[in-house]
């Protein structure tokens, strides 16, 4: 059983901090190697038949990078509901100084994620703080820390208006604020279009961004709290080249496959540590971040 971990140690408020403690879902636990469950990989989204064998060696390489980063990897634990799309462990919570907040996803299938992230951080010492309910849907994938008090939330078709008052309400009553950032259309509702889609925060003064989609009013925003852009290359766009985990300390996990959006942020000063993401990323459209669900940074 993973260690306790009290309250006031999560350190949940950072895009950015060094990453001390992640939860990861792998192919194996989502059930990539199941037909049933691979036989689904049409209706979820997916762009080919799932290579199991090949997502599992590629989310091997990494979780041993999260480990040489530093960081304590947890494995979820399987469950007879899980689908494919468990492997994007990110969206289902997201870990606070006050306990872990259960997302309701607007796409059904992930649904149950959420009741089995609050089940394995309960175990591993992590408290629940709350639970978004119907009507609201909330995925975490449209969440950015902007600093400890500061979250900023993406309001498209996977987190709607209501799920955000929830999250609103929750955080109001620790003193944490809640900012609402509209998103585009984009290829329309059955594409995955979260707010950290276009926008990845590397460190305390840069976020890596997909320039032309995001709205004004998101842009004036970062520029007004001081944020410089780093754009990726638009060619890149397809395989998910604004998907970049910050590891903290100026080193960020990002898919090897991006190689020019790599050669800017290494031009940049940045340390950009890499794996092939051809089966267990691009197939399913989910990066670096969407694998990981950081539960403590430093």
């Amino acid at each position: 059983m993973a260690s306790i971990v009290p309250a006031t140690r999560l350190n949940g408020h950072s895009m950015v901090g060094r990453l001390e403690r992640v939860l990861v879902c792998s192919p194996r636990t989502a059930g990539w190697d199941q037909a049933e469950r691979a036989g689904r990989w049409q209706e979820l989204g997916f762009l080919q038949p799932p290579e199991a064998a090949k997502a599992q060696s590629q989310h091997d390489a990494l979780c041993t990078e999260l480990v040489e980063a530093g960081a304590e990897v947890l494995e979820l634990l399987p469950a007879p509901d899980l689908t494919l799309d468990a492997v994007y462990v990110h969206d289902a919570s997201l870990a606070t100084d006050f306990g872990l907040i259960v997302m309701r996803p607007a796409k059904v299938n992930r649904v149950p994620e959420g009741a089995c992230q609050r089940s394995f951080c309960e175990a591993a010492g992590i408290p629940t703080l709350a639970s978004v309910v119907s009507p609201g849907t909330c995925e975490a994938g449209d969440m950015l820390w902007l600093d400890a008090r500061t979250l900023l939330i993406g309001r498209g078709y996977r987190t709607n208006a209501e799920g955000i008052r929830q999250m609103r309400d929750v955080l109001a009553a620790h003193e944490v604020e809640v900012l609402a950032a509209p998103l585009p259309h984009g290829p329309g509702p059955a594409a995955c279009l979260h707010l950290m889609s276009l926008l990845s925060l590397l460190d305390e003064q840069t976020a890596l961004v997909d320039l032309p989609w995001l709205a004004v009013e998101t842009v004036e925003l970062l520029q007004a709290r001081g944020y410089g852009f780093i754009e990726i290359d638009s060619s890149e766009r397809p395989t998910l080249a604004c998907n970049v985990l910050s590891l903290g300390n100026g080193r960020v996990l990002a898919i090897e496959e991006n190689r020019r959006t790599n050669h800017k942020l290494r031009a940049a000063g940045f340390e950009v540590r890499t794996f092939s993401g051809s089966e267990l990323c691009i197939n399913g459209s989910g990066g670096p971040t969407c694998l990981t669900r950081p539960l403590r940074r430093g």
